[in-house]
């Protein structure tokens, strides 16, 4: 089984195959399955900056795209002075895939780590129930 030094370990490895000419700024993600695989994204960019995708959300399609649903626990590495947090639009996506109570590591190349829950990285998300139609 991996473990969560497993796990940021691979993150920072795909972190190396980032592709960010514009910001310099590379990122690595691994996310583990209730199944016992390990995907793992980097992010990569795009001179039109709208369609650049961050690496939380690569390890994530990549699952999806693989047939994996159900998700154990997620590491996301960069080179900040604090323990990485996703942006805003990683954070939706992966509330979307997440349970509340799911463990996301997040760190930096000094090893410090911060371990969260969903609920806590993102409280009151909108969620795919919000989208039922209102009763008259």
């Amino acid at each position: 089984m991996t473990t969560k030094d497993d796990l940021l370990e691979a993150a920072k490895l795909i972190r190396n195959r980032a592709y960010v000419p514009y910001s310099a700024f590379p990122v690595g993600a691994a996310l583990r399955t209730k199944s016992g695989n390990t995907y793992t994204g980097c992010n990569i960019e795009n001179a039109a900056y709208p369609v650049s995708c961050c690496a939380e959300r690569v390890a994530i399609f990549q699952a999806i795209a693989n047939g994996e649903r159900d998700f154990a626990e997620m590491a996301v590495v960069a080179d900040t002075d604090r323990p990485v947090p996703p942006c805003g639009s990683c954070r939706q996506v992966m509330s979307e895939f997440f349970k509340t109570d799911m463990i996301i590591h997040l760190s930096n190349l000094k090893d410090d780590i911060k371990t969260v829950t969903m609920e806590e990285l993102l409280p009151f998300s909108f969620q795919p129930s919000d989208l039922t139609e209102p009763k008259a």
